[in-house]
């Protein structure tokens, strides 16, 4: 790493993990930083290549997306930045998109935009104090960063570098379980080959089905057809695979065969697995209305209305009331 040489330089602290760390805040030339390839968001963008991205791609990779297109105007309008980038060296730890605003900037006006407010760390802090910096700006903090980005982020220092998740989880004060789900569902997306972030939910919704593992040992190419409709759009929604799919996979083992060879779609498949009587969607409506019904909350409430709208809640009460009765007989 590369020193900065900072101009109208202020003395301050940086409160990590209850420590105050000392720091440098001034301004410094942006063309003598360089962008952080382990940012999760750089490598969301080009992190699939088999090497490191350049400092030139990176910025190519940035300068297109939408919220660095926002941040040039707000910089713009602002007069410079609300908050400085954070650098270790030479090295944007904290900032980066900010960083690629400047330089859009800079094309136009090198001489107004030519100089970034930085806030710089000192040389020899630690990896690990780093990690639970950017963990507590993304992870904990602000959360700027899409879930998929932060998984990545634990993916790596658990992966590649070797940190173990309760560990991880101690840095971030997080639940080693919740930081293993975040992980594992990062390295399903990566078997998967999807990089789109847009997607987690569905990757998400989709390992909390009940005995998934099972499921997925009973059916080799479950995992596959899963994959390949979302990918094509069958299933439509992150939602689908909650309150479908699931819905499916509880189904006759002769629909569930049907849906992973294609005979039925998506859709057939769910009605088919309604027609089995497989979906619960009538029992949780029905729980939601009694757990509603029965608060006293509830209660106070539609004792507290004035006599017109009161008296029409017993209307429909009354009408509920008889129809419930009905339907009682008929289900009996």
């Amino acid at each position: 790493m590369t020193e900065v040489a900072l101009s109208n330089v202020e003395h301050g602290t940086l409160t990590l993990r209850g420590d105050e760390i000392a720091v440098q805040v001034g301004y410094v030339s942006h063309n003598d930083l360089i962008f952080f390839p382990e940012n999760p968001r750089i490598y969301t963008i080009v992190g699939m290549a088999s090497e490191e991205p350049t400092q030139n791609e990176i910025f190519e990779a940035l300068k297109d997306m939408e919220h660095v297109k926002l941040l040039v105007q707000s910089i713009k309008n602002n007069g410079g930045l609300h908050e400085p980038i954070i650098v270790r060296g030479n090295l944007v730890l904290e900032g980066n998109s900010r960083l690629a605003a400047y330089r859009l900037l800079s094309e136009k006006d090198p001489v107004k935009w030519g100089r970034i407010k930085c806030k710089v760390l000192p040389g020899d802090i630690s990896d690990d104090l780093v990690f639970a910096l950017l963990g507590e700006y993304h992870i904990i903090g602000k959360k700027d960063w899409a879930p998929y980005e932060q998984a990545g982020y634990l993916y790596r220092r658990h992966k590649v570098i070797g940190i173990p998740t309760q560990e991880i989880a101690r840095e971030l004060s997080m639940t080693t379980n919740a930081v293993n789900k975040l992980i594992n569902t990062y390295e399903f997306m990566k078997s998967a080959s999807d990089t789109d972030l847009n997607r987690w939910s569905y990757y998400e919704e989709y390992l909390k089905i009940k005995n998934i593992r099972q499921l997925q040992e009973d059916y080799e190419q479950l995992d596959c057809v899963f994959i390949t409709k979302v990918k094509t759009g069958e299933i439509p929604r992150a939602a689908d695979v909650r309150d479908k799919l699931k819905v499916i996979l509880a189904a006759k083992p002769r629909t569930i065969n049907k849906f992973l060879s294609g005979e039925k779609d998506f859709k057939q498949s769910y009605d088919a697995a309604v027609d089995q009587g497989h979906s619960d969607g009538c029992y949780k409506t029905l729980h939601k209305f009694r757990s509603w019904i029965v608060e006293h909350e509830t209660e106070e409430d539609l004792l507290s209305l004035s006599k017109e709208i009161r008296d029409k809640c017993i209307f429909e009460i009354n009408r509920i009331h008889k129809r419930i009765e009905k339907l009682i007989e008929k289900l009996n």
